[in-house]
C-alpha cells in the first residue's frame, strides 16, 4: 500500500526559499520515476519538478532554474528545493509517480507565498 508524506512548506515572503521532502513507503522507491506537482488555488493540479529513475531531471518552465528536484533513494525520499520564490508558487504540493501517478496522494505542504 502506497503512502506519500509530503512536508517542508509555510509561509515565505517572495524571493525567499522552501525544501520540501516527501517520504515514500510502500513502494520500490528507486524504480519508479518520481514528481512534484502543486495545486494553485481555483487550478488544476500539474507537475512542477520530475526525475526518472535513470537520473534524469525535468522542470516546468515557471520553476526550471529556481526549483530543484532531487531524491534519496535509501531513504525513499523527494526534496524538492526551491529558490527565488514567488506569489505564483503558491498552492498545495504533493510528490507523486510520473506520468501515471499512483491512485493514492499524500495530504500535501501548502506553501504560501507573500508578495
Amino acid at each position: 500500500q502506497v503512502q506519500l508524506v509530503e512536508s517542508g512548506g509555510g509561509l515565505v515572503q517572495a524571493g525567499g526559499s522552501l525544501r520540501l521532502s516527501c517520504v515514500a513507503s510502500g513502494i520500490a522507491f528507486s524504480i519508479y520515476d518520481m514528481g512534484w506537482y502543486r495545486q494553485a488555488p481555483g487550478k488544476q493540479r500539474e507537475l512542477v519538478a520530475s526525475f526518472t529513475s535513470r537520473g534524469s531531471t525535468n522542470y516546468a518552465d515557471t520553476v526550471k532554474g529556481r526549483f530543484t528536484i532531487s531524491s534519496d533513494n535509501a531513504e525513499k525520499t523527494v526534496y524538492l528545493q526551491m529558490t527565488n520564490l514567488k506569489p505564483e508558487d503558491t498552492g498545495v504540493y504533493y510528490c507523486n509517480r510520473t506520468p501515471r501517478p499512483f491512485g493514492a496522494w499524500g495530504q500535501g505542504t501548502q506553501v504560501t507565498v507573500s508578495s
